[in-house]
């Protein structure tokens, strides 16, 4: 950036103490096993202490159990999970420790044998009721069966099963059947079903694809909660129904199981479930996470279906943050030109290595530019408020005479005065020290981008590149990336 030093508006601050930052992670908790038995387990013990009923299904066998949460939150029961033909130990030692009244088993003889009835009657319990049919969807319809009276219906595809879990929670804590469809044709049960309980609305889950057009029309007043992915589907569940949820349940989008036992316990918390790939968190879950301004998690699974890269993103304040990653200049304005250097293409080099932490990170980094392109001073500002940027940072490397050296950061007082200027010493702090430059400090600058932005808001000078120390540093990879690093860590630290 070209400036005239002694003819800045700007007011600098004295000698600043800088203690770093004990940094304000967000509270995450693993419910992990060997085996989704084992992790089933150990959900039922985050959520119950005692239960006089519980429900049993195979934790193979996903299309079983799809419609059961409603049911086990009904009952205030855990959902453990077996093997087909033989009780699994962990389920037969926690089914010992809770000691219920009641079992009720889902699926059919196939899903669920009699001799693993018999070994659950073996550990003392007086009543076993199995809930079975002849299809999944004649499985739903029997459940339904069991729940009150109710004028309203869930209805997902039954092969679809992301999104039967994405919705349990809210359905179970609202005593509302979840009742399964094929994407075509709505199959007999759950017509027989809809008729019997008197649905007259229904919340149809998933996009076209898994709900066509043809079958959501035959449906009493229906209403799509869809999603281009099931990451999607569930970051709009958490949208509608969750909006000022603080902590949600995160359970890997592909593998099953775990969601299937811990759908109850996140009806029973109050928390939307959200989905995650193995090794990280993807954009529509970064969304919903951001969007409540989530702080609390509970993580379904082993280091396997969900990795600790996943756990690092959540505990990360910035997780699911906006925040707007401005270039300064850029096209046919170079900015300052100093010992061989483009203004614009160190901001930009520099602005491409923080956008890839914050991304790493967990949050949702937007950059006003990541190429050699032209945008006005008014353009950027209106691209951060059009995204609904939390915070903005413009990053600039400075020019005056060849004797002016140092780093420093700058916010201004029309918006979020007192924010900007934490934001700004955040950064500073780090951004001298990573680059070992001279300490210039924090000051007011009545800069466009910071001036107009609505969201804290500060700009970053790296460092002279009129000056040689300090645009040999501007040159080097390992200072650029140190820059970066000390911005990604003043950020976070602002959080």
């Amino acid at each position: 950036m070209r400036v005239l030093l002694r003819s800045l508006p700007i007011i600098v601050l004295g000698l600043i103490i800088f203690v770093p930052n004990a940094f304000a992670a967000n509270s995450v908790t693993r419910l992990d096993g060997a085996s989704r038995y084992e992790v089933a387990v150990n959900v039922s013990k985050q959520g119950w202490s005692s239960a006089s009923t519980v429900v049993v299904a195979n934790g193979k066998a996903y299309a079983d159990v799809l419609s059961a949460t409603p049911l086990a939150y009904k009952n205030n029961a855990p959902i453990l999970l077996t093997e087909s033909s033989n009780l699994t130990t962990p389920t037969k030692n926690r089914i010992s420790q809770l000691k219920p009244s009641k079992v009720i088993v889902i699926g059919g003889t196939i899903s669920v044998s009699n001799n693993v009835v018999n070994q659950i009657k073996s550990l003392g319990v007086s009543t076993v009721e199995r809930i079975g049919g002849a299809s999944r969807y004649e499985v739903a319809e029997n459940i339904a069966k069991k729940l009150p009276g109710t004028s309203k219906a869930v209805i997902a595809n039954g092969k679809a099963y992301a999104d039967s879990m994405a919705i349990g929670a809210y359905a179970a804590r609202n005593g509302i059947p979840i009742l399964l469809t094929t994407s075509s044709s709505i199959p007999t049960p759950t017509k027989d079903a809809m008729k019997s309980k008197g649905t007259t609305s229904t919340i149809v889950v998933g996009g076209e694809i898994s709900v066509s057009k043809s079958v959501y029309s035959q449906l009493p007043s229906p209403t799509r909660i869809g999603g281009s992915s099931r990451f999607e589907v569930a970051q709009n569940i958490a949208k509608k129904y969750y909006s000022s949820a603080k902590a949600a349940v995160i359970s890997n989008g592909y593998t099953y199981a775990d969601a299937l036992a811990g759908s109850v316990l996140a009806a029973k918390q109050n928390r939307p479930m959200l989905f995650t790939d193995a090794g990280s968190l993807p954009t529509p879950t970064r969304k919903a996470i951001g969007n409540s301004d989530m702080s609390t998690f509970t993580v379904l699974g082993g280091t396997i279906s969900v990795k600790s890269n996943v756990v690092s993103q959540l505990k990360n304040p910035i997780v699911g943050k906006k925040i707007f990653i401005d270039a300064g200049h850029g096209g046919h304005d170079s900015g300052a030109v100093g010992n061989g250097l483009y203004e614009k293409n160190v901001n930009l080099d520099v602005a491409k290595l923080v956008n890839t932490k914050l991304s790493n990170g967990g949050a949702l980094p937007i950059m006003s530019r990541s190429s050699d392109v032209y945008l006005t001073l008014s353009e950027r500002v209106s691209k951060a408020q059009s995204n609904n940027a939390d915070l903005f940072v413009s990053i600039h490397a400075n020019s005056a005479a060849p004797s002016a050296s140092g780093t420093e950061t700058y916010y201004y007082t029309t918006y979020e005065s007192a924010n900007s200027k934490r934001l700004a010493t955040e950064i500073q702090n780090r951004l001298y020290a990573a680059l070992n430059t001279k300490n210039r400090g924090v000051k007011i600058g009545n800069f466009h981008v910071i001036r107009e932005s609505k969201m804290p808001s500060s700009l970053v000078e790296l460092a002279f590149m009129t000056n040689l120390s300090d645009a040999t540093k501007l040159k080097s990879s390992t200072y650029k990336e140190k820059g970066a690093k000390a911005i990604y860590d003043g950020i976070v630290a602002y959080y």
